[in-house]
């Protein structure tokens, strides 16, 4: 039976680059088939009817014709837009971590079952959420548990012990929290509070309902943050973009 040469799909535009004098390359993340890479032909010109529906962080229909290396845009329609996010750097950068760590984290066609859903509600809560730290440490957990790299947050991961309420360490060489008997001959171990790692623990076991009724301190979320960045740092084996402009912002008179 020969394949198919034209899919409908669900995707969210994670990144993009202008191609030649009038086309984009797209990277985007499609419901049931994974990372793909796609070219829309034209969508730069100024009468383009699809350039509206291929926005970085759009979520549209999208009709995909087989090309000889590329996937090709032949129709587009915007499902969501999430002005929200583009009223508001702050959001919208917190968006574009997102979608930087889905695109980091998967290969072409690899598909990632709850991922899209992950990434498009991630997006919406990111428009209304008072927290979007909260929405995007959150989203962290979420997806390294769909990736296949969930952190041990439970048990000291050099001697198996169950870990108690009290200060510890994290080691992003070992994938976990280790207890203070071990921490400081673990590889790379740095220290955790306990409300840092209360609220990981939090997040990583609960549904977002339950999750988002958490109200971490400042300090907390900026050490969660440095917690999280190294970890992932580690494990992708490069440094993230959005987060040094986030970090940008922050410093920003007024921010």
């Amino acid at each position: 039976m020969a394949k198919p040469r034209a899919w409908t799909v669900e995707a969210i535009v994670l990144r993009h680059a202008d191609f030649g004098e009038a086309d984009r390359l797209l990277v985007i993340y499609a419901r049931g088939r994974g990372k793909l890479r796609a070219i829309a032909k034209g969508v730069r010109r100024p009468l383009s009817r699809k350039a509206g529906h291929l926005d970085l962080l759009t979520a549209a229909r999208l009709l995909l014709a087989q090309g000889r290396d590329l996937f090709v845009v032949t129709q587009a329609e915007a499902i969501a837009t999430f002005p929200g996010l583009r009223e508001d750097l702050g959001r919208f950068t917190h968006a574009a971590y997102a979608a930087e760590l889905a695109d980091k984290f998967t290969y072409e066609e690899e598909e990632h079952p709850g991922l899209y859903r992950l990434l498009f509600e991630t997006l919406q809560r990111l428009e209304s959420h008072p927290d979007p730290d909260l929405v995007v440490r959150y989203y962290e957990m979420r997806l390294l548990d769909l990736v296949g790299f969930r952190p041990e947050l439970q048990q000291c991961v050099v001697c198996g012990e169950t870990i108690k309420p009290e200060p510890q360490f994290f080691s992003p060489m070992l994938g976990g929290v280790v207890c203070p008997r071990c921490g400081g001959e673990a590889a790379g171990a740095r220290p955790v509070s306990v409300d840092a790692l209360r609220y990981l623990r939090h997040f990583q076991r609960s549904s977002f309902q339950g999750a988002r009724r958490a109200r971490p301190a400042e300090a907390v979320h900026r050490e969660m943050e440095s917690l999280m960045q190294g970890y992932l740092t580690h494990v992708l084996e490069r440094r993230l973009n959005s987060p040094v402009f986030l970090q940008h912002l922050r410093r920003l008179p007024g921010e």
